[in-house]
């Protein structure tokens, strides 16, 4: 088994250690499960206290530690990240005050109050400073299907359909003037910290200045799981009263990019870690988003597995076609089209 710090890291975490704490004792190591990132998260204990120690594995224009960790420490300014106690993009190494988490389903109440901690956070966000910029969110969107279709994971007939229907979403979407935010677009439930008191967002990897309804979205899509009151509350509590049509309609659109965005990110992820593997079965079939969601609750399904990865990133790509195939996303894409 490889060591939490990869040696050749050893050097760059001595100097974080050094500057943050005087010295570049550890009392332990140990390495935390992480996402699907290009870096190794670690608990380390120093001088009898915990921290996390993140390490930046991989390089490219999305995991840009320069970019990461100027939003992080943004976050962490507002008291939405936990404190940074050391950041170095050249060496990509970040030590973190490190929060114990607490499982989000023993956060008090029926979902509601959850729901509601969760818009005022990413109400929050979108009023710091704003992010540094990457790109526009919907150009990386086109940059991330077209590595997906390149790699030919999936039958191309299979997914006509789908990439049809969204690039007409594509070309009829565009952010309004004052909607690009300090944006973590990627608040999913491993990414939320609960600390028996409140809730901490972490890994800012993606993050960058981008449409405000990209979190929206992207925590209905994690937390309300299609529950229509749950997204009423998320957006009258982010919004300071109940939506407009046109809030509601570019929140509904956005919720199918998402679709496509969890779905594309996981299945390229899956196609990176076996390159050259050939998927047992080419086309959308899979459980219903909601059953993989259930078994997530319940541990049937598990990310730690390849196959549930591929399988969940299927579902939310056939949740998105099915999405794109109603009158009432048509109706809201109609609405966003004409107010540009």
């Amino acid at each position: 088994m490889s060591p939490p710090i990869p040696d050749r890291l050893r050097p760059a975490v001595d100097r974080g250690l050094m500057a943050a704490f005087g010295t570049t004792e550890l009392d332990s190591v140990t390495a935390l499960s992480g996402g699907l990132s290009g870096a190794a998260v670690c608990r380390i204990r120093v001088g009898g206290i915990a921290y996390a120690l993140r390490l930046t594995l991989t390089r490219d224009p999305l995991r840009d530690p320069a970019r990461g960790f100027a939003c992080m420490g943004i976050a962490a300014e507002a008291c939405l990240a936990p404190r940074v106690r050391y950041a170095s993009a050249e060496d990509g190494v970040a030590i973190m005050d490190l929060v114990e988490a607490q499982p989000l389903f023993e956060y008090p109440g029926d979902g509601g109050p959850l729901m509601v901690e969760l818009a005022q956070t990413v109400r929050a966000l979108h009023q710091t400073p704003t992010f540094p910029a990457l790109t526009d969110y919907m150009a990386g969107m086109e940059a991330l299907i077209g590595e997906l279709r390149a790699s030919g994971a999936l039958d191309p007939a299979a997914t006509a359909e789908l990439f049809e229907r969204y690039a007409e979403l594509a070309g009829a979407y565009r952010t309004a003037p004052g909607d690009v935010v300090s944006s973590h677009n990627d608040i999913n439930p491993g990414n939320v910290i609960y600390d028996g008191r409140r809730l901490w967002l972490i890994d800012w990897e993606a993050a960058f200045a981008a449409d405000r309804y990209v979190d929206l979205a992207t925590v209905a899509n994690w937390f309300a799981r299609g529950d229509r009151r749950a997204e009423d509350l998320l957006l009258a509590t982010y919004f300071g009263a109940p939506p407009t049509p046109a809030q509601r309609a570019r929140f509904e659109v956005m919720q199918v990019v998402n679709h496509v965005f969890a779905g594309v990110i996981f299945l390229n992820s899956a196609v990176a870690e076996r390159p050259g593997a050939k998927l047992a079965d080419r086309t959308l079939a899979a459980p219903a988003l909601a059953e993989m969601h259930a078994g997530l609750g319940s541990g049937a399904v598990s990310f730690a597995r390849w196959d549930d990865r591929v399988a969940y990133g299927k579902a939310r790509l056939g949740h998105a076609l099915d999405g794109l195939r109603t009158d009432e996303f048509t109706r809201s894409l109609a609405i966003v089209a004409a107010a540009d």
